[in-house]
């Protein structure tokens, strides 16, 4: 993984070039970060809906070419993050996985959980009327960001969600067990992760938006 210094610079470059000058501001957990997942049916159905596959498909419009998703090889060995710019893309991404999956052999039973953080964005006000459209009736705001910036965005939500320690997130609802999985205490491996960016929410100058994690524990 490069450095957030060499990911920063690759941005500001990006920016000169047109790119929104959209910002990594912190990550927030909220009322029940993690879920359970007790089979591998439910499995299944988490990873085709963060892929927007199947019954999920209808929720992919045009934005879905913005999501970043975890890839790995043909061998499986090697992971690497990427825009898919196709539903053939995005179930390829799916095969590799179900054969990932084999390969980890998760325990569905309670060692195999879903962890949604919220990741919060923000652009200066003075930028923020450049961005500003009227969809299907409603006023909202269309980001244009290259491949490059985007994937720098989702670079700062990973470290941020690999970085967190005691303190510096509210903890007080989470119980325990939760709380040594926001810490990485008891992770054996990371299964699936994804940032969606075709779904997300505006408000008080500031963009959020999903950043899923489907971890392995010990």
């Amino acid at each position: 993984m490069e450095s957030l210094r060499d990911v920063r610079r690759i941005m500001e470059h990006e920016v000169k070039k047109g790119s929104c000058p959209l910002m990594f501001e912190r990550i927030e957990f909220g009322a029940s970060p993690f879920q359970t997942i007790t089979s591998e049916e439910k499995l299944d159905e988490v990873l085709v809906y963060l892929l927007r596959l199947k019954s999920f498909q209808q929720y992919a419009e045009k934005t879905v070419i913005n999501n970043v998703y975890m890839d790995l090889d043909i061998f499986c060995k090697k992971s690497q993050f990427k825009r898919s710019h196709s539903i053939m893309e995005r179930e390829g991404i799916y095969s590799r996985m179900q054969r990932y999956k084999k390969k980890l052999n998760p325990d569905y039973g309670n060692r195999l959980c879903l962890e949604t953080v919220r990741c919060i964005f923000t652009l200066p006000k003075v930028e923020m009327n450049k961005y500003k459209i009227v969809h299907e009736g409603r006023e909202t705001y269309a980001f244009i960001m290259s491949n490059k910036y985007i994937l720098g965005l989702f670079t700062y939500c990973e470290v941020a969600s690999k970085s967190v320690f005691s303190g510096s997130v509210e903890y007080g609802h989470l119980l325990e067990h939760e709380q040594k999985i926001a810490l990485l205490e008891n992770v054996k491996d990371v299964l699936f992760q994804a940032l969606l960016l075709d779904d997300v929410e505006y408000g008080n100058s500031e963009m959020s938006a999903n950043f899923y994690t489907i971890y392995c524990l010990e």
